[in-house]
Parts: structure tokens; sequence; C-alpha cells
């Protein structure tokens, strides 16, 4: 029983919502990366190595072994080094633009908690601690003066 009320609370929390919220974003956010990877970076990159593809680079240890009929006999063994190179392509990309929206949502939270800044309305707790500060400030110079 106290596991369902466990439960409970962490569904209430939001906690699940958020997570759910993030993975959503995060399948939409690797679609978008896998695109932006294979669909825009990639084909300028193969315009530069003379037009190769990546995916399909690959190091030949053994080839296949056809029959008379062209049936395959032994399976071609081979390190497929391409397809590495496009999946350290595509984690240098996911890695760049996580670190871009990481950058710019520190900057929005940044600007949301300068007091100061009148263009940004700033969260509840940020504005509570900044008139505690303030005013902790006017009574030290207070008890400074003598008054």
């Amino acid at each position: 029983m106290k596991l369902l009320k466990e439960f409970k609370e962490f569904a209430v929390k939001g906690n699940m919502m958020e997570m759910a919220i993030g993975i959503i974003i995060g399948a939409s956010f690797n679609k978008v990366i896998d695109v932006l990877a294979k669909k825009v970076l990639l084909p300028p990159l193969s315009l530069l190595s003379d037009g190769a593809n990546f995916q399909n680079k690959k190091i030949v240890l053994r080839e296949a072994l056809l029959d008379a009929s062209n049936m395959v006999i032994t399976e071609e063994v081979a390190i497929a080094y391409g397809e590495l190179v496009g999946v350290f392509l595509d984690f240098l990309i996911i890695g760049f633009t996580v670190f871009i929206v990481v950058k710019f949502m520190n900057r929005l939270k940044d600007r949301a908690q300068d007091t100061k800044d009148p263009t940004v309305k700033t969260p509840k707790d940020i504005q509570l601690l900044s008139d505690l500060k303030e005013l902790m400030e006017e009574q030290n110079k207070l008890l400074k003066t003598g008054v």
C-alpha cells in the first residue's frame, strides 16, 4: 500500500508528466538530428570526398563465396567503418545541438532570475530572495551606523 501511495505522490508532483514530455521531445529531437546529419551535413561531406558514401565504406576481410548460380555459399566478412563514421558524426551533431539548446535555455533562465531586468517577469521565489537580500543589506547598514 505504501508503494501505491508513493507512486501517487510521484505522479501528482508532476515528475511523471515532466518525464513524459522530455521523452516525447527527445524522440522528436532525435528525428530532426537524424535528418540534419544524413540529409544536410553528410551530402556535402560526400562531395568533398569525391562522392564517397560513408555508410558503404568497409574493409573486407573475406570476400563472399558464390556458387555457379550466384548463390551465396559463405557471407562476406567485413569491418563496416563507414557506419561508425556516420554514427560518430551524428553524435557530434547531437552533442553540439544539445550544447546550443542548453546554452540558450541557461541564458533565458539567467534573464528570468535577474531581478533588475524589467523585460522578463522574475519568478516569485527569486523575487522573494532578492527582497530578503535587500532588507538584510538595509538592516546591516542601520546596524553599522548605530541607529
